[in-house]
């Protein structure tokens, strides 16, 4: 084994496993502390795209290439794009031979390709990360739900949105960027609602309004993942009268909020099986850096949480290949990568967050599908 110091990843995500992943082929242990019971104990959410040159660069890295290959869904890059009305004014079709630039991917599978990866006793589920404190010969005590603690040289905060670890490094905390979403979907579409599945097509279907939005994708399993998206105050999941707890009302109350769009975006709503989740839109401040702390740093959503509009993703599993290659690079001077790694990240990050912000800015804007056909036409 390399001389890298004890490393310990709170948060098994993809950006985590795959930063075990990479320093495993080299050589290195990591552990995984994750608050989840087992790798099933929820679901993984819907398709990612994954972008040649971040995520699947990232699977590279990883040795992952074709395990990826295998499960990607080329035709998942399909688009169509509608304006309220129902007037498609953008539809592209993956031809059969078309590159894997941003092919789709289910989450819940690329996540499991990752944990085959490791080694068994990588993964310690149940280990809900609670607090740090600092060693006095350097590293850092972990302290987990019930008790149990572990030690480490460097610990690395892959754990999402609501990180325990990002307030070791800064004070920054998500805020709300004046959207809300609704995520819901369609189970097997395709024998349920035939007509339904043959309007959305193979891969992304975009509805956009007047400072809202209808985006069914579909998935792997057979399904198409609904979410609606409306421009409205931090607290509008709370005041907006939709009873998410009650299948039939909720419906009812989702397709009266968009009735007057045309007719087939209702039925969408309508088809909808039992379960509603409410998603507030946060986001970390575009440009957020702090200075280097020894022995800690961050990875995806725990360090530059983003809207949700295709880069997330792929930027946590290109931060997980690059903090691996940095420790990899520099055995004896784990300050150094560090510092290098948080260096490119915080430009990659900054860059990538600032677009995602504009393209959530376009999508629900006055100007609906029409600015959006206008960004993907620049």
């Amino acid at each position: 084994m390399s001389s890298i110091p004890r490393i310990a990843i709170v948060g098994a995500g993809l950006g985590g496993l795959a930063l075990a992943r990479v320093l495993h082929i080299h050589g290195i242990d990591a552990v995984v502390h994750e608050a989840e019971a087992s790798r099933t104990a929820r679901t993984q959410g819907g398709m990612l795209d994954l972008h040649k040159e971040s995520g699947q660069r990232a699977l590279r890295e990883a040795g992952l290439a074709d395990e990826f290959h295998a499960v990607a869904r080329p035709e998942g890059q399909d688009m169509r794009l509608l304006d309220h009305t129902g007037t498609l004014l953008l539809q592209e079709d993956t031809p059969d031979d078309a590159p894997l630039e941003r092919p789709e991917v289910d989450r819940a599978d690329l996540r499991n390709i990752l944990l085959d990866s490791l080694p068994e006793q990588t993964v310690v589920w149940g280990h809900a990360f609670r607090y740090a404190t600092a060693l006095p010969e350097g590293g850092h005590r972990l302290h987990f739900a019930g008790g149990s603690t572990a030690d480490c040289e460097l610990f690395v905060g892959a754990d999402g949105a609501h990180s325990r670890v990002r307030p070791l490094v800064t004070d920054a905390v998500p805020h709300h960027i004046g959207v809300n979403a609704i995520e819901c979907a369609i189970p097997d579409i395709d024998r349920t609602h035939p007509d339904l599945a043959a309007m959305v097509g193979r891969g992304n279907y975009w509805a956009l309004g007047n400072n809202q939005a209808l985006a069914a994708q579909r998935n792997g399993d057979g399904s198409v993942r609904i979410y609606l998206s409306f421009r409205t105050p931090e607290d509008w999941l709370t005041t907006c009268g939709v009873p998410f707890t009650e299948p039939d009302r909720a419906r009812a109350a989702l397709a009266d909020l968009f009735s007057g769009w045309a007719p087939q975006f209702t039925a969408l709503i309508q088809a909808c099986g039992d379960t509603f989740v409410p998603r507030p839109t946060t986001m970390l401040p575009v440009g957020l850096t702090w200075p280097g702390v020894p022995g800690v740093t961050l990875l995806g959503d725990a360090a530059h949480l983003m809207p949700p509009t295709g880069l997330g993703a792929n930027m946590a599993l290109l931060d997980a290949a690059e903090l691996a290659l940095a420790l990899v690079a520099r055995p004896d001077d784990m300050a150094a990568a560090l510092s290098g790694y948080e260096a490119a990240m915080f430009v990659r990050a900054a860059a990538a967050a600032q677009e995602c912000a504009n393209i959530m800015e376009i999508m629900l804007s006055p100007a609906g599908a029409q600015g959006v056909l206008d960004f993907f036409q620049r």
